[in-house]
């Protein structure tokens, strides 16, 4: 599938090497930040630093003997002042660290590979242009930017760039220094996402297919109409997954699923992208709105804000989960 042309993939070549993703029209979305985030009351929110503390202090007995409430505690979102230290240690970055000293600062002055480059260089300006960090040209959220992409090409040279990496950099720097946010982009391209990020995109084309067959059993009315519209799912869920929903969602569902995605792995990209199918496509009266492929799309590109929210993702996973877990445990 992945040879054949797919209307609505936008494909980007940096010499014989071709990146695609789709876009489902991100660039004339509100950006994500300006969602407001899900208010926690203060003494609540003391009281999960206060055990989020103590967890990251003793991380390799939590891990060893109490994983279930460390996943428990992931579901009801990690505290904002320890969420990148948490992200860290969740996806073994900052093992990987330790266990590469000085490899970062050796990649970072390396000088890189020019095709590689020119490509970084001009997707810099669309991560989050309306963040604080990227707002300026040659800032320094740019320039952490550039560094931790640059050194990813150098560090998988047979992998090089893919567009769909940028965003996912852009979120870790967001919560981290660029040594750090490094590692944790090498864990998601190697342990979480393997294979999302190559040429050939052959991971996203299966997951595609499974996300698909998962469908059928969590809403078949979704499941006939898109079968019946001959859309392939690479139309629809490519930039979802591959950019981890974060150029779809609002911001605080962004860091919900984030969250859970770090503890819990890609079963629970695939338990939001059922969730916003489902409900998206899932009732008689929804399908009859979407008459084509071209209305399907735009069905798909103007989500309700309702069924984004972050309460409603972590709720509705919840329950379309089953599934999901009998192809990832």
């Amino acid at each position: 599938m992945v040879g054949r042309k797919n209307g609505g993939l936008t494909r980007l070549a940096a010499g014989n090497e071709v990146r695609a993703f789709a876009s489902l029209g991100t660039s004339h979305r509100p950006c994500p930040l300006l969602h407001r985030l899900e208010e926690v009351p203060l003494e609540v929110l003391r009281q999960r630093e206060s055990k989020w503390l103590d967890m990251l202090n003793n991380w390799d007995k939590w891990m060893a003997k109490k994983h279930k409430k460390i996943r428990l505690r992931c579901q009801k979102g990690i505290p904002p002042s320890l969420r990148g230290r948490a992200w860290q240690y969740l996806s073994g970055g900052k093992v990987k660290l330790q266990q590469n000293p000085g490899k970062f600062d050796e990649l970072d002055m390396s000088p890189g590979d020019p095709k590689w480059l020119d490509v970084i260089e001009r997707d810099l300006h669309r991560q989050f242009p309306f963040h604080e960090m990227f707002v300026s040209r040659g800032g320094h959220g740019q320039q952490d930017l550039f560094r931790v992409l640059k050194a990813y090409t150098l560090y998988r040279p047979e992998e090089g760039y893919c567009q769909a990496q940028a965003p996912i950099a852009a979120v870790l720097l967001m919560h981290m220094p660029a040594e750090q946010a490094f590692w944790c982009l090498v864990q998601i391209c190697e342990k979480y996402l393997p294979g999302y990020y190559s040429e050939k995109l052959e991971a996203i084309q299966l997951d595609g297919e499974i996300l698909f067959s998962l469908l059928q059993k969590v809403s078949p009315v979704a499941h006939k109409h898109l079968s019946r519209q001959k859309i392939d799912p690479l139309l629809y869920m490519t930039e979802w997954f591959m950019c981890a929903f974060s150029r779809t969602l609002p911001w605080s569902s962004v860091l919900r699923v984030w969250d859970m995605f770090f503890c819990e792995g890609v079963k629970i990209i695939f338990r939001v992208g059922l969730v916003l199918l489902k409900h998206a496509l899932g009732s008689p009266e929804k399908v009859k709105a979407c008459q084509g492929q071209y209305e399907t799309i735009e069905r798909l590109r103007s989500l309700s804000p309702k069924i984004m929210q972050e309460a409603f993702l972590v709720q509705e996973g919840q329950l379309d989960g089953t599934c999901v877990a009998s192809f990832y445990t």
